[in-house]
């Protein structure tokens, strides 16, 4: 059985609707892909089990089959600047034509993927010289060693 889930456009907040099971594991909706997420028209199949490699759906908005557009008549809360109640259509339709991606949580080796977690470390311009400061290493000991002074404020 299927329901229909709404979604906001990041970039201009037009509403979508999408027809999903009734297992959701959606991470989120981001105006980017993720890396290394594979993502498919809403019109493609994304939720069976033999879509295992389907990380997400890609929509362009206002443009993508298989979706409904501005289900609610353009009523819009007001976390995404909608507070008029209505709004009228342009004469081009809804939505800004920007694309946006809405990623599902992606498992590996039974770890949820965090996307924003560095693949490998990676070292820019590494310094050949040692950290910390310079300068007298201490006063000299009671046997008269420089104690790593190398002789100038004591």
């Amino acid at each position: 059985m299927s329901y229909p889930v709404t979604y906001y456009c990041p970039h201009c907040g037009t509403l979508v609707e999408l027809e999903r099971d009734g297992y959701l594991a959606d991470k989120s909706v981001t105006p980017y892909p993720l890396e290394g997420w594979t993502y498919v028209a809403p019109t493609e199949s994304f939720e069976d089990d033999a879509d295992a490699d389907v990380d997400g759906v890609r929509f362009v908005c206002g443009e993508s089959d298989g979706v409904e557009w501005d289900p609610h008549d353009g009523v819009r809360g007001s976390d995404v600047g909608g507070d008029e109640p209505t709004r009228e259509p342009d004469a081009a339709g809804t939505g800004c034509g920007e694309p946006f991606y809405l990623s599902f949580v992606r498992y590996e080796e039974g770890r949820e993927v965090d996307p924003r977690a560095e693949s490998e470390l990676v070292e820019i311009d590494p310094d050949p010289r040692r950290s910390g400061p310079r300068g007298p290493g201490g006063p000299s000991g009671p046997d008269g060693s420089g104690g790593g002074s190398d002789g100038g404020f004591w």
